[in-house]
């Protein structure tokens, strides 16, 4: 009989852990024993180990710590035996928390987020399923290397690519026609969180960059329309971030395409890489912010940030 790999199963919290309380809507109740006894079909699979790292909602995490569950990872998958890991979280930020994880994980094995979209009390609740796929994933990647996905309504997402494009369906997550070639891997244990993301819309100016470079920013992710263009009065903000020393990084918010500088008019994406402006190819913004405080952690200057976006 062919021995079960063997997996590690981490519990972060989520809507996969939550009842409804009345009076006061879906709240964390369910710890990581309860929500894998609901699964008994795991055990067919792999032999489980499990531990509660945390029970957050999605947005109650920050990027440190998602460094500290890097870290947790890291020291854990080092030790001999396991096969990979599944790793439960908060909807609302899984696609973060799993690029992070993509770009600064040492483990050369494959490591799956998942979540649910519907409580624990739900007649419909999705976190059993998902959590079985997630680990039929690990043990299907078992052996080729290390990889980072999102599990969600049966299929796998490459965590560079995920993003969440629904609010609340079953098949809330897509990858979209975003481009995942080899993995990018920043190892490092520090990060920058003084990174602010400012969106353009319609007849937005400058107001909120000045803000963010006169409150501390490190760096500033722009949402940006269309290519990577912006309104004309942003365009002076930007300007002076850079300046003033602050990276800028133009990403669309648009859902697929990639950033690029190709409009000449002001505020165009040619005129704001002549600003200085750093482009992030096809990251999210979300996903950039991400890549941009990984590589201030690192103590990275201007010509290796520019040297890292877009890849």
């Amino acid at each position: 009989m062919t021995a079960r790999p063997s997996v590690l199963m981490v519990f972060t919290g989520g809507t996969i852990s939550m009842r409804v309380v009345p009076g006061r809507g879906a709240m964390p109740a369910r710890g990581g024993r309860e929500i894998l006894d609901a699964v008994p079909k795991v055990a067919d699979l792999a032999a489980v180990t499990f531990e509660d790292f945390d029970r957050l909602p999605g947005p109650h995490w920050t990027p440190a710590r998602m460094m500290d569950l890097a870290a947790h990872l890291d020291d854990r998958l080092g030790e001999a035996g396991f096969a990979g890991a599944v790793v439960t979280h908060g909807t609302d930020t899984i696609e973060e928390t799993a690029y992070l994880l993509d770009l600064v994980l040492a483990a050369e094995v494959p490591v799956v987020l998942t979540g649910a979209m519907k409580t624990a009390d739900d007649p419909e609740w999705d976190g059993p399923a998902n959590l079985l796929d997630a680990v039929r994933a690990v043990v299907r990647l078992t052996g080729q290397g290390g990889s980072v996905g999102v599990m969600m309504g049966g299929t796998l997402h490459p965590a560079r690519s995920v993003r969440k494009a629904h609010t609340q369906a079953f098949t809330a997550f897509t990858s979209g026609a975003r481009q995942d070639g080899a993995r990018e891997r920043i190892l490092s244990r520090r990060i920058e969180e003084r990174v602010d993301l400012v969106t353009a819309s319609v007849g937005a100016d400058a107001r909120f960059l000045r803000h963010a470079v006169a409150t501390g920013a490190r760096g500033i992710v722009v949402e940006a329309l269309g290519r990577g263009n912006v309104p004309p009065a942003m365009l002076e903000g930007v300007r002076e971030a850079v300046a003033a020393g602050v990276p800028v990084v133009i990403a669309s918010r648009c859902g697929d395409g990639a950033t690029a500088p190709q409009y000449g008019y002001d505020g165009g994406g040619v005129t704001l890489q002549a600003a200085g402006a750093i482009f992030a190819g096809d990251l999210t913004p979300a996903k950039a912010r991400i890549k941009l405080m990984v590589l201030l952690g690192t103590g990275a200057d201007d010509a290796a940030l520019r040297s890292r976006f877009p890849r």
